[in-house]
């Protein structure tokens, strides 16, 4: 396990993360900054103070941006450190009932399928769903979503969230979709877009179609972690990464490579594993996350840089709209991605950069969304606002956790504003349909 002691005692404290620091940014305490994290964590490990309740609310509220790992001058790891006490407050206070039944879903993805088909029937009954009269909204196809009429654990009253699907993607199409094509790549679509932001998932078929490149939808992938990895789950997290990773070394014997159109999904499986299981100590299975992690991309990464999808963009017609770009934490800060949808996107569409691209959402994972909401919904507002008044009609992120927070936000916010996924808007793009 991560040894807090030493990370705490390579920390200068020259605060140079604190001014970068989403949560110190609505709650600008000391304790609730990256070197306060620190601090505390060294102080746990010494015994000089217990993990108490207290303590772990103030673990509880980062946000995982990993701000403070970008601009460290030593890179310090403050996101694991926190991902590891989180583990340690698991064992000691457990996790919240609500919290084991959305992981016990995501681990078994047939009776998820059942339960989305009960939400799908029922959803009416628990929401009011949101009947849009945006012109735009409308041709772009959005999924509008739907307010709770009433407040459980993750659901807050009034929150806009997702409206349920009938079929999960997965389960609506064949396990080979045959191009016609010499590539094949695998695709790892990601449990938000499988069951609920499909229309993510569908345009990459369709740009594969346009591109003649051959899908397998690895019909046997499992949830890739990340809510487990961010709440201290780990148990969880050991079985979902080792079914994936033995099920990516058969499947990359034959795929050019596996493409994801989730920031989060992408940085779990092409980082956060090796991660995960250096720090477990399980060096074999930190090699073999390592090695598979080379053959997976975020989506227009891959499509940027290994085809020649914007040439061929660029041979279509130009939209009349503008639009701007949310920067996941998980793309830019993890992966190195920024450029490549901003590429592919101002090949069609008039681009606006936000004041500050870069700044957390505030989405932060199960615990920040059911426990810290009001939290989390302060950061949003701030990036509603900046949004609002870059002049942009749509907002994309490569992230459908992004998408779900930002879109609440924007709806708390009474924006007029979109939503919609890169990887949509480029599908649209290269079907030359007029908005």
């Amino acid at each position: 396990m991560m040894n807090f002691k030493e990370l705490s005692n390579a920390c200068v404290k020259c605060g140079k993360c604190i001014p970068t620091c989403t949560i110190h940014e609505v709650n600008s305490d000391e304790i609730t900054s990256p070197r306060g994290f620190l601090d505390l964590l060294a102080a746990y490990k010494y015994g000089v103070i217990e993990l108490d309740k207290e303590a772990k609310k103030v673990f509880e509220s980062c946000f995982l941006c990993t701000n403070c790992v970008e601009v460290c001058p030593s890179h310090l790891r403050v996101d694991n450190a926190i991902e590891a006490v989180r583990y340690e407050i698991g064992k000691k206070f457990g996790i919240a009932w609500y919290k084991k039944i959305i992981f016990f879903f995501l681990r078994n993805r047939k009776i998820l399928d059942i339960v989305a088909k009960f939400g799908f029937v029922l959803q009416s009954c628990a929401f009011k769903i949101q009947n849009s009269q945006k012109t735009l909204t409308q041709n772009l196809g959005e999924n509008v979503g739907m307010k709770a009429r009433f407040s459980l654990p993750f659901i807050k009253k009034g929150r806009l969230l997702t409206s349920f699907t009938k079929t999960s993607f997965l389960n609506q199409n064949s396990e080979f979709i045959d191009n016609g094509g010499e590539k094949t790549l695998g695709f790892f679509v990601g449990c938000l877009s499988n069951y609920f932001y499909m229309d993510t998932a569908n345009s990459v078929l369709k740009i594969a179609q346009k591109l003649k490149i051959n899908v397998d939808l690895m019909k046997g992938q499992v949830c890739c972690g990340a809510p487990h990895f961010f709440t201290g789950d780990f148990k969880s997290v050991e079985i979902l990464a080792k079914k994936n990773i033995e099920y990516f070394e058969k499947k990359l014997q034959t795929l050019d490579a596996i493409i994801v159109p989730e920031a989060t999904c992408s940085a779990m499986l092409n980082v956060d594993l090796e991660h995960f299981f250096t720090m477990q100590g399980q060096e074999d299975w930190a090699k073999r996350a390592k090695n598979v992690a080379s053959k997976i991309h975020l989506a227009t990464w891959y499509f940027y840089q290994n085809t020649e999808l914007l040439s061929l963009l660029k041979q279509k017609q130009n939209f009349n709209i503008c639009l701007t770009y949310h920067d996941p934490c998980h793309a830019r800060k993890m992966q190195g991605v920024f450029k490549e949808p901003r590429e592919l996107l101002k090949a069609n569409y008039n681009f606006v950069e936000l004041k500050d691209s870069n700044t957390c959402c505030g989405f932060g994972g199960v615990s920040m969304q059911i426990d810290y909401y009001d939290r989390a919904l302060n950061v949003g507002l701030k990036k509603a606002k900046m949004i609002d008044e870059s002049g942009a009609q749509i907002i994309s992120a490569e992230c459908s956790a992004c998408r779900m927070q930002i879109s609440n936000s924007l709806e708390q916010n009474k924006s007029k504003v979109v939503f919609k996924s890169p990887l949509e808007l480029i599908a649209k793009a290269l079907d030359e349909n007029s908005f």
